[in-house]
Protein backbone atom coordinates (compact mmCIF):
# COMPACT_ATOMS: atom_id res chain seq x y z
CA UNK A 1 0.00 0.00 0.00
CA UNK A 2 1.69 3.47 -0.89
CA UNK A 3 2.06 5.63 1.79
CA UNK A 4 0.34 9.55 1.47
CA UNK A 5 3.36 10.75 0.94
CA UNK A 6 4.46 8.85 -2.14
CA UNK A 7 0.93 9.52 -3.69
CA UNK A 8 1.72 13.10 -3.09
CA UNK A 9 4.82 12.78 -4.37
CA UNK A 10 3.98 10.84 -7.74
CA UNK A 11 1.04 13.38 -8.64
CA UNK A 12 3.51 16.50 -8.08
CA UNK A 13 5.95 14.25 -10.21
CA UNK A 14 3.21 13.81 -12.79
CA UNK A 15 2.25 17.47 -12.82
CA UNK A 16 5.31 18.85 -13.14
CA UNK A 17 5.36 16.64 -16.19
CA UNK A 18 2.54 18.06 -17.87
CA UNK A 19 3.13 21.49 -17.00
CA UNK A 20 6.71 20.72 -19.03
CA UNK A 21 5.00 19.23 -22.43
CA UNK A 22 1.80 20.75 -22.33
CA UNK A 23 2.68 24.20 -20.69
CA UNK A 24 3.84 25.93 -23.45
CA UNK A 25 1.25 24.98 -25.76
CA UNK A 26 -1.41 25.61 -23.29
CA UNK A 27 -0.04 29.42 -22.85
CA UNK A 28 -0.23 30.02 -26.38
CA UNK A 29 -3.92 28.75 -26.52
CA UNK A 30 -4.69 30.90 -23.69
CA UNK A 31 -7.57 33.04 -24.86
CA UNK A 32 -8.49 36.27 -22.27
CA UNK A 33 -12.44 37.06 -22.32
CA UNK A 34 -14.79 39.76 -21.23
CA UNK A 35 -15.80 39.31 -17.62
CA UNK A 36 -19.40 40.44 -15.79
CA UNK A 37 -17.94 42.85 -13.32
CA UNK A 38 -22.09 43.31 -11.86
CA UNK A 39 -25.00 42.09 -12.67
CA UNK A 40 -28.07 44.01 -10.40
CA UNK A 41 -31.93 44.82 -11.32
CA UNK A 42 -31.90 48.73 -10.75
CA UNK A 43 -34.23 51.87 -11.43
CA UNK A 44 -31.81 54.21 -12.67
CA UNK A 45 -28.23 54.57 -13.97
CA UNK A 46 -26.03 57.55 -14.64
CA UNK A 47 -22.60 58.49 -16.08
CA UNK A 48 -20.57 61.26 -14.70
CA UNK A 49 -17.15 62.25 -15.32
CA UNK A 50 -14.65 62.94 -12.61
CA UNK A 51 -10.93 64.59 -12.18
CA UNK A 52 -8.78 62.17 -14.18
CA UNK A 53 -10.08 61.75 -16.65
CA UNK A 54 -12.39 59.58 -14.80
CA UNK A 55 -15.77 58.54 -15.06
CA UNK A 56 -18.44 57.43 -12.15
CA UNK A 57 -21.51 55.03 -12.72
CA UNK A 58 -24.36 55.91 -10.01
CA UNK A 59 -26.52 53.02 -9.85
CA UNK A 60 -29.88 53.41 -8.35
CA UNK A 61 -33.20 51.53 -7.21
CA UNK A 62 -30.98 48.63 -7.13
CA UNK A 63 -33.49 45.72 -6.31
CA UNK A 64 -33.55 42.16 -5.51
CA UNK A 65 -37.48 42.41 -5.28
CA UNK A 66 -40.31 44.32 -6.15
CA UNK A 67 -43.99 44.76 -5.04
CA UNK A 68 -46.40 43.84 -8.07
CA UNK A 69 -48.09 46.57 -9.66
CA UNK A 70 -51.29 44.39 -9.37
CA UNK A 71 -52.54 41.22 -8.95
CA UNK A 72 -51.31 38.14 -10.95
CA UNK A 73 -51.78 38.01 -13.75
CA UNK A 74 -49.13 40.45 -14.12
CA UNK A 75 -46.07 41.44 -17.12
CA UNK A 76 -43.35 43.86 -15.24
CA UNK A 77 -40.03 44.84 -17.22
CA UNK A 78 -36.98 45.44 -15.47
CA UNK A 79 -34.07 46.87 -16.00
CA UNK A 80 -30.97 44.44 -15.56
CA UNK A 81 -27.68 46.46 -15.68
CA UNK A 82 -24.95 44.26 -16.96
CA UNK A 83 -21.23 45.93 -16.29
CA UNK A 84 -18.22 44.34 -18.19
CA UNK A 85 -14.67 44.56 -17.97
CA UNK A 86 -12.56 44.05 -21.50
CA UNK A 87 -9.28 42.65 -20.70
CA UNK A 88 -5.98 44.71 -22.89
CA UNK A 89 -5.64 41.20 -24.18
CA UNK A 90 -8.75 40.94 -25.78
CA UNK A 91 -10.09 41.69 -29.61
CA UNK A 92 -13.34 44.12 -27.98
CA UNK A 93 -15.76 41.86 -29.29
CA UNK A 94 -18.51 39.45 -27.67
CA UNK A 95 -22.11 38.37 -27.06
CA UNK A 96 -24.14 39.38 -23.86
CA UNK A 97 -26.55 36.04 -23.36
CA UNK A 98 -29.58 36.65 -20.09
CA UNK A 99 -32.25 34.08 -19.62
CA UNK A 100 -34.56 34.92 -17.72
CA UNK A 101 -35.81 31.68 -15.78
CA UNK A 102 -38.48 30.32 -13.72
CA UNK A 103 -36.75 27.50 -12.25
CA UNK A 104 -36.24 24.85 -15.47
CA UNK A 105 -38.87 27.07 -17.30
CA UNK A 106 -36.97 30.09 -20.18
CA UNK A 107 -39.37 32.85 -19.87
CA UNK A 108 -37.44 35.40 -22.20
CA UNK A 109 -33.95 35.36 -23.81
CA UNK A 110 -31.63 38.16 -25.12
CA UNK A 111 -28.46 37.94 -26.75
CA UNK A 112 -26.99 41.33 -27.93
CA UNK A 113 -23.31 42.56 -28.75
CA UNK A 114 -20.66 43.61 -27.11
CA UNK A 115 -17.75 46.15 -28.07
CA UNK A 116 -15.88 47.24 -25.46
CA UNK A 117 -12.36 49.28 -25.67
CA UNK A 118 -9.89 46.71 -24.37
CA UNK A 119 -8.59 47.48 -21.17
CA UNK A 120 -12.08 49.54 -20.61
CA UNK A 121 -15.49 48.65 -18.89
CA UNK A 122 -18.80 49.18 -20.24
CA UNK A 123 -22.51 48.42 -19.35
CA UNK A 124 -25.35 46.99 -20.99
CA UNK A 125 -28.87 47.80 -19.83
CA UNK A 126 -31.23 44.21 -20.45
CA UNK A 127 -35.07 44.56 -20.15
CA UNK A 128 -37.84 41.67 -20.95
CA UNK A 129 -41.08 41.49 -20.60
CA UNK A 130 -41.55 38.85 -17.95
CA UNK A 131 -45.38 37.54 -16.92
CA UNK A 132 -46.48 36.24 -14.16
CA UNK A 133 -48.92 34.25 -13.00
CA UNK A 134 -47.99 33.99 -9.35
CA UNK A 135 -45.52 36.20 -6.97
CA UNK A 136 -42.34 34.50 -6.60
CA UNK A 137 -38.92 34.53 -8.00
CA UNK A 138 -37.14 34.19 -11.44
CA UNK A 139 -33.30 34.48 -12.35
CA UNK A 140 -31.47 36.16 -14.77
CA UNK A 141 -28.60 33.94 -16.32
CA UNK A 142 -26.20 36.30 -17.69
CA UNK A 143 -23.09 35.24 -19.38
CA UNK A 144 -20.99 36.04 -21.73
CA UNK A 145 -19.92 34.07 -25.15
CA UNK A 146 -20.75 31.19 -23.42
CA UNK A 147 -18.68 31.52 -20.72
CA UNK A 148 -19.52 31.12 -17.00
CA UNK A 149 -22.83 32.05 -15.71
CA UNK A 150 -23.35 35.07 -13.75
CA UNK A 151 -27.32 34.56 -11.25
CA UNK A 152 -28.98 37.56 -10.73
CA UNK A 153 -32.60 36.84 -8.57
CA UNK A 154 -35.64 38.71 -8.94
CA UNK A 155 -38.56 38.16 -6.44
CA UNK A 156 -42.29 39.55 -7.18
CA UNK A 157 -44.14 40.20 -3.86
CA UNK A 158 -47.78 40.83 -3.32
CA UNK A 159 -49.22 44.32 -4.00
CA UNK A 160 -49.08 47.14 -1.34
CA UNK A 161 -52.47 47.87 -0.57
Amino acid sequence: MASRVGVTASLAAISQQYRSTVGSVAENLYVSVMDIISALFIENIELRQVEGPATRIDLSGIQFSLAAPGPVPVTIEPHLCVIVYCPPSHAGSAALEVVYRRGEEQLARNVQPLQVEPGKFNYRLVRADLEFTEYGTIEAHCRIDLGPTTVVPLTLLAPVV
